[in-house]
């Protein structure tokens, strides 16, 4: 009977951790990841250096960061860099994440290059 008990706490435990594999919003589809807004989510080869983020300024608004909110948490792979505008930032497995603003929601994405690859899983 204790084995059963264990085991269901341990199910539900793992239930609870799935329920949070991503940040607030963000959505998985097809092995990449979605912004809370829709659009396909992006790393950036220039960002070397794991939790810091090279895109700002004109760059910054064409490829806008996904922001976390005060208070956001590691979990994960999934981590909050702060910005040089001081500013916080969701990161992928040490890289910082963007969406384009040429993006549509619910559409394909657009910005994909060498230096824009999606983020996959």
């Amino acid at each position: 009977m204790r084995v059963a008990g264990g085991l269901g706490f341990i199910a539900l435990l793992s239930l609870a951790g799935a329920a949070w594999a991503t940040p607030p919003g963000v959505s998985e589809k097809e092995g990449s990841f979605l912004a809370p807004d829709g659009k396909p989510l992006y790393t950036f080869t220039n960002d070397r250096t794991p939790g810091k983020s090279s895109c700002s300024g004109a760059c910054a608004t064409a490829w806008p960061p996904l922001a976390a909110a005060p208070g956001a948490a590691k979990d994960g792979d999934w981590t909050v860099i702060t910005r040089d505008d001081g500013s916080a930032q969701w990161a992928y497995k040490g890289k910082p994440l963007y969406a384009f603003k040429g993006d549509t929601p619910g559409k394909a994405a657009t910005g994909v290059g060498p230096a824009w690859p999606l983020v996959v899983k």
